[in-house]
């Protein structure tokens, strides 16, 4: 099911809306305030953030931006009481992918959504997400529940092609040519040395331990917990 981040500090636009996009299909995670709006935006699974401008605690622009740097490409529709030009701008130029004025119909607000929801799902995709991890491939960057993970390029290309064959068991010989570029070497052991190093680095961050499990005499597999 698709999931929605409603951000909106008015108790009866945030039962209006949640009422409406629930019995359209979709799963509604509600926060009245910026910063546990933040929190919810930043969650895995999140297809679509629904994002009021004027909040307590974190003001909307300021969620915008940690968006924009933290899942770009996550699309955000902007509500707010304020329909000058001027402050339109300013939204879709801080990153939001739709603007909407109160008070609005519901049913504008669900034709924008599935709008919104086709053009993220048509673009190619350059983000990756599993057990917690987000993996930027444009930018190379890691996070692991919002935490910054700095890893070299090769830990980098080592993670995306497990993370890509999430589930699946490869061998060392797969990896080498994925990673490495070459099918076999029996002299070298850098698939283990460098599994070694992802392990080390992802130890201790998240909320939740990322898994790459040795299967003996077959290879690796990374867990999804997603």
């Amino acid at each position: 099911m698709t999931q929605i981040v409603l951000i909106e500090d008015e108790p009866g636009i945030v039962d209006f809306v949640t009422r409406g996009l629930t019995a359209g299909g979709f799963q509604v995670h509600a926060a009245l305030d910026g910063d546990s709006g933040l929190e919810l935006a930043l969650r895995e699974r999140v297809d679509l953030v629904v994002l009021d401008l004027m909040l307590p605690g974190r003001s909307g622009s300021e969620i915008l931006s940690e968006l924009a740097g933290q899942r770009p490409g996550l699309p955000v529709i902007v509500l707010t009481a304020r329909g000058e030009v001027e402050d339109r701008v300013n939204g879709l130029r801080d990153g939001a992918a739709d603007y909407l004025v109160k008070p609005f119909a519901l049913a504008e607000l669900d034709a924008r959504i599935r709008a919104q929801l086709r053009a993220a799902r048509q673009a190619p995709a350059t983000t990756l997400h599993r057990a917690g991890l987000r993996l930027d491939l444009l930018a190379r960057r890691v996070t692991h529940d919002g935490e910054l993970v700095r890893l070299t390029a090769t830990e980098f290309d080592l993670l995306a092609y497990f993370m890509h064959n999430a589930g699946q068991v490869l061998t060392r010989q797969q990896i080498l040519r994925a990673v490495w570029g070459y099918d076999h070497d029996p002299a070298t052991n850098n698939v283990d040395v460098y599994v070694g190093y992802l392990r080390r680095k992802l130890a201790g961050t998240g909320r939740e331990p990322v898994r790459i499990t040795t299967l003996r005499s077959r290879g690796y597999r990374f867990e999804d917990a997603a």
